[in-house]
């Protein structure tokens, strides 16, 4: 009997060990379930802002590609407006080169044009004076005949440089450096200081242009 009961006693606490041993291993699967969705949801969770970072850097790679695309195209203007002015500047220097060398062709065309009509026009003065010396080598007569026949071809040869503009520098005026060259100075007190006593060689003058300057000589 004693040994029915301690049987029943130790059934009885086995059977609480499985018991307790069933509902650790179900607390236990819970747990782990539970651990396990938890995992689950987190996996999910770190997906989920993956997926999101990645739509914004995907974003925001579009928007730069977006704002490049723009500022390519805007180069892409300049670009095209700086080759057409390039080219416009060319075109301009081109023509401006071209005109000055005709430019330059008509003028050089002209100053020869204009250096042969003055020749001409000296020239036609001189002939006539030419043709007064041959008369007067040719000529027989006395020296005084001769004297006048030259006289009258040094006239005609001044009036021939009037007529060119050419005139004689006067002295009367005393010194004047812009057209008298003193060649020598003399201390006279009968003269005035800066007045011309002699002229060696007379000067003249076109204008304001100097062609020869007189050689005088100078009181102090």
């Amino acid at each position: 009997m004693e040994k029915k009961v301690e049987d029943l006693c130790t059934d009885k606490k086995n059977n609480n060990e499985k018991e307790n041993k069933k509902d650790n291993l179900n607390d236990s699967n819970k747990n782990s379930e539970e651990a396990k969705n938890t995992q689950e949801e987190n996996k999910k969770e770190f997906s989920k802002k993956c997926n999101n970072e990645e739509n914004k850097k995907q974003v925001k790679l579009e928007d730069v590609l977006e704002e490049l695309k723009g500022a390519n195209s805007v180069l892409a203007d300049e670009n095209e407006k700086l080759e057409n002015q390039i080219t416009a500047l060319k075109d301009r220097i081109e023509r401006t080169v071209a005109e000055y060398d005709n430019y330059r062709k008509r003028t050089s065309k002209e100053k020869e044009g204009i250096y042969l009509e003055a020749c001409g026009d000296v020239l036609k003065e001189l002939l006539p004076v030419l043709d007064n010396l041959e008369r007067a080598v040719q000529a027989d007569g006395d020296v005084d005949s001769i004297r006048k026949g030259i006289e009258m071809t040094i006239s005609q040869f001044k009036n021939s440089l009037n007529k060119l503009g050419v005139e004689e520098i006067s002295t009367e005026n005393g010194f004047d450096p812009k057209y008298h060259e003193a060649m020598m100075h003399v201390e006279n007190d009968k003269y005035d200081k800066n007045q011309i006593v002699e002229v060696f060689i007379k000067g003249y003058k076109k204008g304001d242009k100097v062609l020869r300057y007189s050689s005088v000589k100078v009181a102090n």
